[in-house]
């Protein structure tokens, strides 16, 4: 083995300490920058796995007037398209009267296919297979399933012959709503399809094959869908009304022949060969009756639905692009910390060295060589603790938070290596490494040997800041001055120090604040700008009258607001947005006490305007226009008017706008009616509120409710799916910020070796020589720990930013217990590594230490 090659594996057997660190550091900001970037392409491709195995439907169309075998064929006479049709509705069954999403099973069907998780599928007339989210509710194998009366199924009595998951059903906490029962669907059921007493289809499932290789999220399938469906609903519709037309012209000469045969009989006409040349005259019209009739009936009656309507796959998506959003910022902020440690520690190896590279240089090594040996080291600390954070953050994070996705059908785990962005990490880990040996030796090799073989000279000490303020520097202890001279002797280790510190406070404060940014959105939303706990449908033409006298029986029940209440389309500049929901009240201009409307500029309560809107921040953003500008507002009942908007309103969930009943008279007509009523309830659990959802549907005057707890939950699952991603986060940021707080106080020992044992040999005790250098430590740690505070802020406000949604703000809050933990880790890790300081000073070989170079 050559000389310098020996060298070199005695350099990493003598510092081995520091080369472990150097490769602790690169690999924990590779595992994390790698590993948390790929959990988001993970989520997806676990997704796209398993939806595409079970043949989810793309598009799926739902018809109260009936899917007929037509139509099916209209469908799948578009290039591409394979459809099914099948026999779907609501109903009521089980213990607890649960609203269930009953559908006909048919053996061979392809689309949306179940996945049996026990037992077997409803071969038989008497069988029903149920929801594995079921099993929540005590159901096993083997036991009685009852449906009510009502249901309208040939037998009311099933045996539960298995459970099984749906691909239509990813999540096990959504299953959608309903106008029946308390309106939440509980779960979904199969049984034959024989056993539903439906004359026709009423859900049409449609499926693109060719696109199944394409990512569900991407916009790429997204326009793809679009670009066909476009072409699938427009034959659909067409046959759709053509069947239509054809029934309700059937029964309006049916109708027709039957009065003129009455009136023919009653004058003696003989009543059948002239009932029909009575009515020829007024078949032309009768068509025209039909085809009017026909279309609007088909407008109201078909909902089409991508998977993005689908429940809990639009949030499962929001997810897997917030954890994106946040891999764009935190883990990238978290490799440059880390990468800047290493930086350090590298040159300060190299610098360390000088002597050696002197002695070598003497003996007539060229600089090449001489530079390889440090280079090597360099160059395999950074590949070593690279590959390994590469493939352990690759392989480990995305598996460990889709096995924490509990909530979820059991996906395919499907974790491909990231490859650009594993060469990507290598790269930068080498030039921490590589890249700071390089321009350290380069710097070194151009000095003489007998400049490199002497110690540097000790930097001079300087008159600071401190001193000048003399009632305060003269009551310091000589021990206390010398420590805050120091301090300024060593800039570039206190700024290494400082940034180091806050760095890992930032990194800490940050994992708190992502989780608890995301629950002050539901408090802050139903806190603050919402106070009521439920809203109320009406009836067309119903008085609220009716609905107050039933929740006037709950004990819950405090006030309800008339407001008239409309879904709007809103657009402005080229931008539009639909789904907006407008609420206006039914007298005066003002929503208290149901909704507080705040302006986001002054935080000052904004009154509803005579002649304007008031519209939330998201959406004036999305719209791109503030106060003053103009928009255009179209009711999806067909009217629209231009409103000029004369507030913007604090709002954290959803696209709201708000009209004085003046304007939306203006909006909507004179005659319209309000239709909706925000309801006020004390506090009261789910069963309660689905108890009187069931009273409130089971009224002919009401025809929807729905409960901001449902909101709330929502809310608070988002928070729950990104618990690991803020969990790891939390922990590796505090090993970093530990191996970071060790390595430089290591750097600043050796570095101060002699000074160290000069002070010692002069009569001062270990713990003494040991406060002497962590005395520093302690400051730059409190300093380095206020910086982080703010920089922690500034990045966890930005990681919000890039992580909201179309329709949710999550506001910038960092609790209590968030400060506190990064306070008390950072202050810890000091102690500790004070501690492993006073270990390691109280063994120097002072001799040794003192000798002297020359």
């Amino acid at each position: 083995m050559k000389p310098l090659t020996k060298n070199l594996w005695r350099n990493i057997r003598d510092s081995l300490g520091r080369f472990i660190a150097i490769v602790i550091i690169i690999m924990l900001g590779v595992l994390l920058f790698v590993g948390v970037k790929a959990t988001g392409p993970a989520l997806k491709d676990s997704l796209n796995t398993t939806v595409k195995a079970d043949h989810l439907a793309d598009s799926q169309l739902l018809a109260t007037t009936g899917v007929s075998k037509a139509q099916v064929k209209a469908a799948e006479s578009v290039s591409g398209v394979q459809a099914e049709a099948v026999k779907f509705k609501y109903v009521i069954g089980g213990r607890a009267s649960d609203v269930v999403a009953l559908y006909g099973y048919q053996k061979g069907t392809t689309i949306n296919r179940l996945h049996l998780t026990s037992g077997q599928l409803p071969m038989q007339a008497n069988q029903i297979v149920l929801d594995t989210a079921a099993k929540k509710s005590g159901y096993q194998l083997g036991q009685t399933y009852t449906f009510t009366g009502g249901s309208k199924l040939a037998r009311r009595t099933f045996k539960i012959s298995g459970f099984a998951d749906s691909p239509a059903y990813i999540e096990d906490t959504s299953r959608g709503s309903a106008n029946i029962g308390d309106g939440t669907v509980r779960y979904f059921a199969y049984i034959p399809a024989s056993q539903m007493k439906m004359p026709v289809a009423s859900q049409l499932n449609i499926r693109f094959p060719a696109l199944q290789t394409r990512d569900t999220f991407s916009n790429r399938y997204k326009d793809a869908v679009a670009t066909k469906m476009k072409l699938v609903k427009q034959r659909v519709k067409a046959q759709g009304e053509k069947d239509l037309r054809a029934a309700v012209y059937a029964n309006i000469v049916k109708t027709a022949t039957a009065k003129a045969q009455a009136q023919l009989a009653a004058s003696g006409t003989p009543a059948a060969a002239a009932a029909d040349q009575a009515i020829k005259p007024q078949l032309s019209t009768f068509q025209q009756q039909a085809t009017v009739t026909a279309r609007k009936q088909l407008s109201t009656s078909l909902t089409w639905q991508t998977r993005e309507d689908l429940p809990g796959f639009g949030d499962y998506g929001g997810s897997a692009d917030r954890i994106a959003a946040i891999a764009n910022v935190f883990p990238v902020f978290f490799f440059l910390v880390a990468a800047l440690i290493t930086f350090t520690t590298v040159s300060r190896m190299v610098e360390e060295a000088r002597a050696q590279i002197g002695t070598f240089k003497a003996l007539g090594y060229g600089k090449w060589a001489i530079a390889r040996n440090y280079l090597a080291y360099a160059a395999l600390a950074g590949l070593l603790g690279g590959i390994i954070g590469v493939f352990a953050g690759n392989l480990s994070i995305p598996r460990i938070v889709l096995s924490l996705y509990k909530n979820y059908i059991p996906l395919q785990q499907v974790v491909s290596l990231q490859w650009p962005l594993i060469a990507l990490s290598l790269l930068l880990a080498l030039i921490a490494t590589l890249g700071a040996a390089a321009i350290v030796v380069r710097n070194e090799l151009t000095e003489k040997p007998a400049a490199l073989m002497r110690p540097r000279a000790p930097k001079s000490a300087k008159r600071i800041l401190l001193e000048r303020i003399t009632p305060l520097w003269s009551r310091l202890s000589f021990n206390q001055k010398v420590s805050y001279r120091n301090l300024f002797r060593y800039k570039s280790r206190l700024v290494m120090t400082i940034l180091g510190i806050a760095g890992g406070t930032a990194l800490i404060l940050t994992g708190f604040g992502i989780k608890d940014s995301i629950t002050a959105t539901g408090v802050q939303q139903y806190g603050d700008v919402i106070h009521y706990q439920a809203i109320v449908r009406l009836a067309d033409g119903k008085k609220p009258a009716a609905a107050r006298d039933i929740l006037a029986k709950s004990k819950a029940y405090r006030s309800a607001g008339t407001v008239s209440g409309a879904v709007a389309k809103l657009s402005a500049k080229g931008h539009s947005l639909s789904d907006v929901n407008l609420f206006a009240p039914a007298n005066g201009n003002d929503l208290e006490p149901y909704v507080s409307l705040r302006s986001t500029a002054s935080n000052r309560k904004l009154t509803l305007p005579r002649h304007g809107i008031v519209i939330t921040s998201k959406l004036a953003k999305a719209l791109n226009v503030t106060t003053g500008d103009t928009l255009k507002v179209a009711t999806t009942n067909g009217q629209s008017k231009r409103f000029t908007i004369k507030g913007i309103a604090k709002n954290y969930v959803g696209h709201f706008g708000y009209l004085s009943n003046p304007a939306y008279q203006q909006l909507a007509g004179n005659s319209a009616k309000p239709n909706t009523l925000l309801v006020r309830l004390q506090p009261q659990s789910s069963k309660q509120n689905d108890r009187l959802a069931k009273q409130l549907l089971n009224h002919h005057a009401i025809v929807g409710i729905s409960f901001t707890t449902t909101a709330k939950k929502t809310l608070s699952n988002m928070s729950g799916m990104l618990d690991p991603i803020v969990l790891i986060f939390i922990l590796l940021s505090a090993v970093l910020s530990f191996v970071v707080l060790y390595n430089l106080n290591n750097i600043n020992v050796s570095e101060r070796i002699r000074e160290l044992s000069t002070i010692k040999v002069l009569g001062f005790f270990d713990r003494e020589v040991t406060m002497y250098i962590s005395r520093e430590s302690i400051v730059l740690t409190v300093i380095g720990i206020v910086f982080g505070y703010l920089l922690g802020n500034l990045l966890t406000a930005y990681i919000l930013y890039q992580a909201e949604t179309e329709a949710v703000v999550f506001p910038l809050t960092i609790s209590i217990v968030g400060y506190l933990t990064a306070t008390l880790l950072m202050l810890a890790f000091t102690g500790v590594v004070t501690w492993l300081t006073h270990r390691r000073l109280q063994r120097v070989d002072m001799v040794e230490a003192l000798k002297s170079n020359e």
